[in-house]
């Protein structure tokens, strides 16, 4: 059984963020309308003149105005800028996969399964600030787990992870709630049938289809670890790069371990739940569709991948190959 710990010295310069979405999980449609309302000269900002306008524009309540603000920050499609007056604009990631004034992007609908997956790996490639979902792609151990349990470790863990003060638990509770509601599908007994239904109100959420989080109802919940095959080699290939050039950004090295792969946060095997066989078959794959520009070795306990220096710096050419542009 692979073993996931957190360091004692894992003291990070992150935030505590168990707040702004309003308890609403990602919807389909949000991003593209948050960007869509920057494009269109509209803002997120907190005066109410602002806030009316946004109202009107996005066709949503008030509350769900900030949820949409809260997403497409946390996804890293939109960004604070300071003109005085906290102010945003389109971010380089909200421009590829959304479009902008002048171009077009690349599935604005999110009509491909690697859309979701990429804006899965966006939420959550992040170490600025700690959220429930965060906390679990990239810290938590279980793959078998009660609501309240998570909420407890998340609020114990978050004490070591964080330098802010942190909310109060029922803050939290609200978060971890959000957090399932956005990753699972909704479970229902029906008395009639004496069968267990989906709940169509949690169809919403595009990240629920990832099949990431199941609700096994009754407040319980599985996460394996698994091969995902469903995981696109150019979303995978993708965020290996992004990692990689992370971890290594202060040396010249040209390789990385299997294990920091597999388990340290904002890893690939982190965010995308993958088991070790599955990690192994997803470097097999990018090994042969890189051109062996990626590679990897496993033999007497030496598991290294190299990463080639004519791609390290070129992660995006691998999403521009997965939406054929």
């Amino acid at each position: 059984m692979r073993r996931w710990t957190i360091s004692p010295g894992a003291v990070l310069s992150m935030k505590a963020k168990f707040t702004g979405h309003d308890t609403f999980p990602l919807r389909y449609g949000w991003l593209f309308k948050a960007i869509n309302h920057l494009n269109n000269k509209g803002n997120f900002s907190s005066n109410e003149e602002s806030i009316r306008h946004s109202i009107v524009e996005l066709g949503v309540g008030k509350n769900m105005v900030k949820a949409i603000q809260y997403w497409a920050e946390s996804a890293n499609v939109i960004e604070k800028i300071n003109k005085g007056e906290i102010a945003h604009s389109v971010a380089n990631n909200g421009k590829f996969l959304f479009g902008d004034k002048t171009v077009d992007g690349h599935d604005p609908f999110l009509e491909l399964p690697g859309s979701v997956w990429l804006i899965h790996f966006w939420l959550n490639f992040n170490n600025m600030s700690l959220t429930a979902y965060r906390y679990f792609f990239n810290y938590s151990n279980v793959q078998y787990f009660e609501k309240s349990k998570l909420v407890d470790d998340c609020y114990d863990d978050a004490k070591r992870l964080v330098k802010t003060e942190l909310s109060n638990l029922s803050t939290l509770k609200k978060d971890v709630d959000c957090f399932l509601n956005t990753y699972s599908k909704k479970q229902k007994n029906s008395t009639a049938k004496k069968a267990v239904k989906v709940d169509e109100d949690h169809f919403t959420s595009p990240l629920a289809e990832l099949n990431l989080v199941q609700d096994n109802g009754g407040g319980f919940y599985v996460s394996s670890l698994a091969e995902r095959p469903e995981l696109p080699v150019e979303i995978f290939i993708y965020a290996l790069l992004e990692f990689f050039n992370e971890e290594t950004k202060d040396s010249n090295v040209g390789t990385i371990d299997f294990d920091s792969l597999l388990t340290k946060p904002c890893s690939p095997g982190r965010i995308f739940r993958l088991s070790e066989s599955g990690l192994g078959q997803k470097l097999d794959e990018a090994q042969g569709f890189t051109n062996k520009n990626v590679t990897w070795v496993d033999s007497l306990g030496l598991r290294q991948v190299s990463i080639s220096t004519d791609i390290k710096n070129n992660a995006i050419d691998y999403l521009k190959m997965y939406y054929g542009k």
